[in-house]
């Protein structure tokens, strides 16, 4: 029987290394969701992924768990999801430096972060900020027509940039370019996916590397495009 679809179901998925405010982040974008039109449910463990009834009845997850851990059982029942019509989205380490143990995990939201080049080794002075680099997201040709990015122009931000190991698999939305510094071993610009969507079965991915902080977040730009990849990620009719 055809679940009503008017009835959207999001499931809010936080924990992890607590640098990247997995509570606060996520409590930014749980009043857009209810006010579009989402029953949210919280979870503060991955243990959730694991529970078959749970992950059939939920139209999207937002998913911001950085590093940590992912269990068999959790890892097929999230990607059994998604395959089945879920969708799944998230920001920064949340989604894309999430479970590094775990080869399935980076097959199904296909990329992974590798780095964010810091400043000026004489400029560094032990924080975060250290990896705090000036940058512009650059929206591609793709990206000028998709719905989660369509309208928007290129932006800078001055926080951390990833750079990020990815495939071909990917629909890249937006790029941020690495240059050559003389502190760094790499000898010529190295363009990164910074925003890019996935299909995969009946499902959608949207993943967004910028932010690191609720700053970032607040940023009128990147807040638009996680908050439009939500609905676009989110189950449709077809694959319910």
């Amino acid at each position: 029987m055809r679940r009503d679809v008017s009835e959207k179901k999001a499931l809010v998925v936080r924990g992890g290394w607590e640098g990247h405010q997995p509570v606060e982040t996520t409590e930014l974008f749980i009043p857009f969701l209810e006010r579009s039109g989402y029953d949210v449910r919280v979870e503060e463990s991955t243990h959730v992924y694991a529970d078959a009834t749970a992950m059939s009845g939920t139209d999207l997850v937002v998913q911001c768990v950085t590093m940590s851990e992912i269990s068999a059982d959790e890892l097929k029942g999230l990607a059994g999801a998604v395959a089945a019509g879920t969708g799944l989205t998230g920001w920064h380490g949340g989604i894309a430096d999430s479970f590094r143990a775990s080869s399935d995990y980076l097959h199904l939201v296909g990329g992974q972060f590798a780095t964010h080049p810091g400043k000026d080794p004489c400029e560094r002075r032990g924080g975060q900020e250290d990896n705090y680099l000036p940058h512009t997201i650059d929206i591609t040709d793709l990206g000028r027509e998709h719905p989660v990015t369509a309208d928007l122009g290129d932006f800078a931000l001055d926080t951390e940039q990833y750079w990020v190991l990815h495939d071909d698999l990917i629909d890249v939305l937006a790029t941020t370019t690495h240059p050559t510094r003389p502190w760094q071993p790499w000898q010529r610009p190295v363009v990164s996916p910074a925003i890019w969507t996935r299909n995969w079965g009946a499902g959608r991915v949207v993943v967004t590397t910028p932010g690191h902080s609720v700053d970032v977040l607040e940023n009128p730009n990147v807040r638009t495009v996680i908050e439009r990849g939500m609905l676009w990620a989110t189950r449709t009719a077809s694959a319910s």
